[in-house]
This record gives structure tokens, sequence and C-alpha cells, in this order.
């Protein structure tokens, strides 16, 4: 497993913790951050699968 998939998940997870921060606070910029780094994982993870697969993993 790719440590860019590890990193993906990681960034996913605090991202959605942030969102859900920044809903229940009201705070419009936590939650625009928490979706921008959820984002970011989800690519990050992408991007780990890619390489996994043209390893043949």
């Amino acid at each position: 497993m790719d440590k860019n998939r590890i990193e993906g998940a990681a960034h996913q997870a605090k991202g959605a913790v942030k969102e859900a921060a920044g809903k229940l606070t009201g705070d419009a910029k936590l939650e625009a951050e928490g979706k921008g780094e959820k984002l970011a994982g989800k690519v990050q993870n992408a991007v780990g699968g890619a390489k996994d697969a043209l390893r043949g993993e």
C-alpha cells in the first residue's frame, strides 16, 4: 500500500472533522477548509491507488 493512500485517508478524516466542526459552530471558513482538505485527501488517495495499480498490488 502506497504511503499516499494512508496520508490521503488521514487528510480525508481530518477534513471531515473540520467540516463538521465548522457546520456545528457556524464557522464557514473552517467548514470550507475542511471540505478542501477532504478533497485533497481524496486526490492523494487516488494517486496512491494509481501507484499501487502500476506496481500490481
